[in-house]
């Protein structure tokens, strides 16, 4: 076997064994709340978002932990080691019988979100250096797996509580368990060892490279591209039903339109960074981004305002007073009535603008009195099908970029993927635990959905704004450099017309 056959063959199994275990740490999104939905359980609001977020937290906080294992001991081991172990919390699922219980063996199965650090430093072990990008964006496609519990979780539950409603939801997480047990077997018997040849390293060696800023600048994209997908594949559900009134089996839907692509296209971000370099491909990631989040912050709304009004030209008495005039000492002014102007758009927010008269007949005015006050009302109707396209599309651009992060930590530090990879995916992770808290807090203070919009958007341009930032001052530092280059080739190429001339002579 070829060494890219050998090399495409772990690339395979890391790539389903990641998408498997993506699967399985989103499992409490749906089983959660279908558990409380039938009464089963009889847990509070705060309980139920602590057993959707334990997971997301486990499997953030130990991914540096694990990209350490992984650089120390080789993937072969760390993978199949995790994926048979984090099946035994999901077999002893059944048997919780508390919240308690419930959060104690989540915050257990929740480990397999580890599974990306592991397979990011095993993967980048088997590929040369032009074949990174590719390798890892291919990889990265396992995120993809957010969707199959979404999709599938529901009919499933909802099949096995037909003939027991009570005790149905068990085989859930036992046929997860089973397909991580036959997953850790399978990598176990199909992968080989690979480690870097390097000498042992004491902890604080290992932690050394997390004092560069530049691993912190990445994990804080990685914040606002990963995070944001894994916050939004648990946010958009709630967000559909509330505010566009759609079924929880179409918001699941709608809520996979976006998780899917998001994740698959995580491979085609990592060709893009091997034809075009990372660093451009960021710069139209978080462009998008930024125009992305802010056509999406605007809510479906009714607001009215105050608009243009009429004011007395002259003093003088009130002689006549209909809906669509007034006449004040002789002089005629026309009032605009509601309906006459009014503006309609299913895409775009609409006006209208009228006026309501505040004099009364006989009454006294002076110069410049208000006489009709103005009113503007704006609609926005948000259309559901242009907010669902930019969810999409904005889930697919955090996919590319996802993989133009990690196309920069092999090339920066070749030797440490597995500790870099980790910490980079640990902030990434805690942004998928934090966003829905965060976005929860600007709900309940905002009133509206599309708040979390507003957070997206100033992270966004935060990051565009240090990466731009970071890039200029580089490039500055670079130029002396180019100009004794150029100084030195000038000089080259002089010396060598003036030896031709001389020589001709």
């Amino acid at each position: 076997m070829s060494n890219l056959s050998q090399s495409h063959r772990i690339l395979f199994l890391n790539t389903l064994a990641f998408t498997v275990c993506f699967g399985c740490w989103t499992i409490n999104g749906v089983l959660v709340t279908f558990l409380v939905d039938q009464g089963i359980f009889n847990w509070s609001v705060v309980q139920i978002g602590w057993l959707l977020g334990i997971p997301v937290l486990t499997g953030s906080i130990m991914r540096l932990p694990m990209g350490i294992l992984t650089d120390k001991f080789g993937g072969r081991k760390v993978f199949s080691s995790l994926l048979i172990l984090a099946s035994i919390p999901l077999f002893l699922l059944p048997l919780a019988t508390n919240f308690w219980m419930f959060a104690l063996l989540s915050f257990a199965f929740g480990m397999v979100g580890t599974g990306f650090a592991v397979g990011v430093a095993y993967t980048s072990l088997w590929y040369p250096k032009e074949w990174q990008g590719r390798a890892l964006g291919i990889f990265g496609m396992g995120n993809a797996g957010a969707s199959i519990t979404p999709f599938f979780g529901p009919s499933l539950l909802k099949y096995f509580s037909e003939s027991d409603p009570v005790n149905g939801w068990k085989y859930l997480p036992v046929i997860y368990g089973a397909t991580l047990l036959i997953m850790g077997i399978v990598f176990l018997l199909f992968s080989k060892t690979k480690k870097i040849d390097t000498p042992p390293k004491t902890a604080k060696e290992f932690l050394y490279p997390l004092k560069e800023a530049r691993v912190w600048r990445f994990g804080t994209y990685y914040f606002l591209l990963f995070g944001s997908f894994v916050s939004f594949s648990q946010w958009l559900l709630p967000n559909f039903m509330n505010v566009y009134q759609t079924t929880l089996i179409l918001g699941g839907f709608f809520t996979t339109c976006f998780s899917l692509p998001g994740g698959v296209i995580r491979a085609f971000g990592g060709y893009l960074s091997d034809k075009f370099g990372a660093r451009k491909v960021m710069y139209w990631v978080l462009s998008s981004s930024v125009i992305l989040s802010f056509l999406l912050l605007f809510p479906k709304m009714d607001i009215n305002t105050s608009g243009a009004g009429l004011l007395a030209g002259k003093a003088g008495v009130v002689t006549q007073v209909t809906p669509s005039k007034i006449v004040v000492g002789g002089t005629e002014y026309q009032v605009n009535q509601k309906g006459n102007n009014a503006e309609q758009s299913t895409y775009f927010p609409s006006k209208t603008t009228w006026q309501e008269v505040v004099v009364a007949e006989n009454q006294k005015v002076q110069k410049k009195d208000l006489i009709a006050t103005g009113i503007t009302q704006i609609h926005f109707d948000a259309n559901m099908w242009v907010y669902l396209f930019l969810v999409i599309l904005i889930g697919a651009c955090w996919g590319i970029g996802a993989a133009a992060v990690y196309k920069h930590i092999p090339e920066y530090f070749p030797t440490q993927v597995g500790v870099i990879g980790g910490m980079v995916g640990m902030i990434g992770g805690l942004g998928g635990f934090i966003g829905p808290i965060v976005f929860g807090y600007l709900l309940s203070f905002t009133g509206f959905w599309t708040s979390s919009w507003m957070f997206i958007f100033v992270l966004s341009l935060v990051c565009l704004i240090w990466m731009h930032r970071i890039i200029g001052k580089m490039s500055r530092e670079k130029l002396p450099e180019m100009a004794q280059d150029m100084d030195r080739k000038h000089k080259k190429k002089k010396n060598k017309k003036f030896l031709t001339v001389d020589y001709a002579v």
